[in-house]
């Protein structure tokens, strides 16, 4: 899953990764402390620094979105429950459906039955036909772009040759032949659906319950990429009014959800109103929430501190702040339409500063430095793929004199420009400078796009700033995602293969984990195929972030989502 800055997501690791987190990582604080959970009722206000990209459930592909609407608007078959055991947070329940599916020929077939009496926000019933739309949009990757894309690769579709994509492309515009394969693809029998898929997906509830591409969509509210904004509910809250991208929305209680369809556990649904206040900068809501005073005492945010407040966290303040070490790397991918030459590649990794890139956004307190995009809280983790470090400028300037090139070489960055990133920035700057490039960083002001941005096959930067974190507690959902060519790169975007990496060697060890049912098989697989990715300096991972957040004193039952990302989990969050 994608992220800006202070958006990212993060994944608890299952028990079978050997390692015990508390909301996406063990940290330097409770995430889970707090004053006891209270009554219904109140107002919640929820601080949000940029703009939503999305808010379409198969498009919204950010953690602390996709949990944000999975607590309040949006339920799936299957979900994460609230538990502050990793091994519990992160077994799927049933939602939606009446248990957590039945497999079948080696996890190729899945099949639930919808639970009765579960409607939408306009009392009408929720559908098997309603599952099988949602499950077709993803397939337009002409409209329904940025969101995960998995099921392109594993629903039991053909191929067209000519596009290296399904021959079905969605439910806006299709040929007669993969209108019919999609058909085939999903059936639905009554309450029951039945998902057909071209190579085992044991995993399949997991990723159900960790996104919202496999959502009910109702077809008469689709209006393609006008819809990017709707909200339409079956869950406890609605939207009241319309989404504003700029300053967001409110959201009150749905009266035709039923408490007694949900047995999760995980939509307490305490306040009787939720608004996210879109706009206000981190400074802003830092002094907000340190004030503590008026609305600002029942607010919660998924902005971290930034570190020039650190001196002012102290006392009873202290004990409103969340620290929690997140399942997230951010990391510096190259673009290859750009930069061909292997060896300038090998010298823009040899010169990365990523010691001078931690110090600058806060220290310790902010970040770790990364060895590998693969997070070391998920298996498949290699500590010695990427040095880290401050970096070797010697070796940078003999590489790009073996590439033959003249230096100073120009470079351009681009990444989402905030007052603790402009300095980050800095630091690449300077490290690469000192080992021969000539560096322009292209910060970016207007965040709201910036993905969208970057997904675009035109690219024109060199280098690009991007975040990641596993989609569920695999390291297929990390390394495949992001690199793999074959869904992601179209006519229209790059999907999350931001530098446009095309590499059949590593795509085809893709496929060798995609076969495995084995987890150890598997791993083994996607190890291999990271060092491909090392080999060809496809990226270069900065960091680990630690997200240290604060909320209002009012603020009761206080946690941070467990399963999904480590930010507020509106789930049993709620106000005195």
């Amino acid at each position: 899953m994608a992220s800006y800055r202070k958006k990212a997501l993060a994944l608890v690791a299952a028990a079978s990764m050997a390692t015990a987190l508390a909301a996406c990582g063990s940290g330097g604080g409770s995430s889970n402390s707090g004053t006891k959970a209270g009554a219904t009722g109140g107002t919640l206000t929820y601080y949000i620094k940029a703009a939503l990209e999305h808010t379409d459930p198969q498009r919204t592909y950010v953690g602390r979105d996709i949990t944000d609407w999975s607590r309040t608007v949006y339920r799936q078959l299957v979900t994460f429950p609230v538990s502050d055991d990793p091994t519990t947070a992160t077994t799927p329940v049933p939602d939606l459906a009446t248990n957590t599916g039945t497999s079948s020929d080696s996890a190729k077939t899945w099949q639930f039955t919808i639970r009765p009496g579960v409607t939408w926000q306009d009392g009408k019933a929720i559908t098997c036909a309603d599952f099988k739309y949602g499950a077709s949009r993803p397939f337009a990757t002409d409209v329904v772009t940025g969101g995960p894309n998995y099921i392109l690769t594993y629903l039991d579709i053909p191929i067209d040759s000519k596009t290296g994509l399904p021959i079905y492309t969605g439910p806006y515009k299709s040929s007669a032949a993969g209108t019919a394969a999609f058909n085939k693809a999903i059936t639905c029998a009554g309450n029951t659906i039945t998902y057909h898929f071209k190579k085992s997906w044991p995993d399949f509830p997991l990723a159900i319950a960790a996104l919202h591409m496999m959502d009910p969509y109702r077809q008469d509210k689709d209006q393609g990429d006008k819809s990017n904004y709707q909200i339409f509910s079956n869950g406890p809250y609605e939207l009241q009014g319309t989404w504003d991208k700029e300053t967001g929305g409110t959201f009150v209680r749905n009266p035709n959800y039923k408490a007694s369809s949900d047995t999760t556990g995980s939509r307490k649904a305490l306040p009787n109103k939720i608004i996210f206040n879109i706009g206000k900068t981190s400074e802003t809501i830092a002094d907000q929430l340190i004030a503590d005073s008026g609305p600002d005492k029942a607010a919660v945010t998924g902005q971290s501190i930034p570190p020039s407040y650190y001196s002012q966290i102290t006392g009873s303040v202290a004990s409103r702040a969340a620290s929690v070490v997140s399942p997230y790397t951010d990391y510096a991918v190259i673009n290859f339409k750009r930069i061909t030459n292997v060896k300038v590649r090998e010298a823009i990794a040899a010169s990365t500063n990523d010691t001078g890139w931690v110090t600058a956004g806060g220290g310790a307190k902010s970040f770790k430095e990364a060895h590998d995009i693969v997070n070391p809280a998920v298996k498949g983790y290699q500590p010695d793929l990427y040095p880290a470090g401050a970096g070797d400028p010697a070796k940078s300037k003999q590489l790009l004199q073996e590439a033959g090139v003249k230096t100073p070489y120009p470079l351009t960055f681009t990444y989402p420009s905030s007052d603790t990133m402009d300095k980050q920035a800095a630091a690449l700057k300077q490290g690469w400078e000192a080992g021969g490039f000539k560096v322009t960083l292209e910060g970016v002001a207007d965040q709201d796009t910036y993905y969208t941005n970057i997904q675009a096959p035109a690219q024109k930067d060199d280098v690009i700033w991007a975040g990641w974190g596993a989609d569920w507690p695999s390291a297929i959902t990390v390394t495949a995602p992001l690199f793999d060519s074959r869904p992601n790169l179209t006519p229209s975007s790059n999907g999350q293969d931001y530098g446009g990496y095309k590499s059949s060697a590593f795509n085809a060890l893709v496929d060798q984990a995609q076969g495995s049912s084995d987890l150890d098989a598997q791993t083994k697989y996607l190890q291999q195929a990271d060092q491909v990715l090392a080999k060809d300096v496809a990226y270069v991972p900065l960091d680990t972030q630690i997200f240290y957040m604060l909320r209002g004193s009012d603020v009761t039952g206080y946690k941070t989502d467990a399963a999904s990302n480590s930010y507020p989990d509106l789930g049993v969050i709620g106000v005195k």
